[in-house]
């Protein structure tokens, strides 16, 4: 009767082990959401998520506290790096020596000289920078002078010395033509990543220029959404749409109500 009764227990416990093990399957792999931005996505393990989150903070009254917060949050749950301003860079290497820190240059209006670029990224990585997200020269792309914004960014891929190199381009202010002709730009300069946007202009990350990257960038060439990225199904559907990097300051409290 005892061996009868475990083993009818213990078949009870694999059927159990089965059916939460097929539910979970299921919602990760087979459960929808409809006309998020028009499209239907599938649902998205948060951790998936969070690792190609850069955790950002680049408002101008950030103080140390706002940025160590943000690199324990950082590290606390895996999100791919921290993007913070550059003159937070020494200190935060020092207190979070094994985290993976971004910071801008250039940064928000592109408009500095190649040559003032060169010494912030040289700087940058002085002080701990593993990533470089540049602002391109919005000016030389409303004047046609592609060939420049190209230059650009090979020169300040030299000045990072290996490190990640992602490309602002601010798209809220550039028309489709603009969009493509830049996306030839970051693909001959050999950048790593072409990014929508700094999050302090008119617009930020749009699907539709998600979709107009990936016909136009180079096969080595991945993708940054930034910019509005606020809620968990946002972040799903550009992830989705094909971005490797969501730069987003709000990650956390979204998915993990932090």
């Amino acid at each position: 009767y005892n061996k009868m009764k475990n083993s009818f227990l213990i078949k009870m416990l694999e059927n159990c082990h089965m059916h939460l093990l097929m539910k979970k399957t299921m919602r990760i792999i087979v459960a929808k959401k409809q006309n998020i931005f028009g499209k239907e996505v599938f649902f998205m393990e948060k951790t998936e998520i969070l690792a190609r989150v850069d955790h950002t903070a680049l408002k101008s009254t950030a103080t140390w506290e706002d940025i160590r917060l943000l690199c324990e949050e950082a590290v606390e749950y895996k999100t791919a790096s921290v993007c913070i301003p550059p003159s937070y860079l020494k200190r935060a290497r020092a207190a979070f020596p094994q985290l993976n820190l971004c910071t801008v240059i250039g940064f928000p209006l592109g408009y500095s000289t190649t040559a003032s670029k060169v010494f912030e990224t040289k700087d940058a990585v002085t002080h701990g920078a593993d990533e470089i997200d540049m602002v391109v020269n919005l000016g030389d792309v409303k004047n046609g002078n592609f060939e420049e914004v190209t230059a650009e960014i090979m020169a300040v891929r030299e000045a990072a010395q290996g490190r990640l190199l992602k490309v602002i381009v601010e798209t809220c202010y550039l028309t489709r033509e603009e969009k493509i002709r830049i996306c030839k730009c970051v693909t001959d300069a050999k950048a790593d990543y072409i990014k929508t946007s700094t999050g302090f202009g008119s617009a930020g990350a749009q699907l539709e220029d998600i979709e107009l990257f990936r016909e136009h960038i180079g096969s080595d060439v991945k993708i940054k959404a930034a910019g509005g990225i606020r809620t968990q199904e946002a972040m799903e559907a550009f992830c989705q749409a094909g971005c490797s990097r969501i730069g987003c300051s709000a990650a956390i409290k979204a998915l993990c109500g932090k």
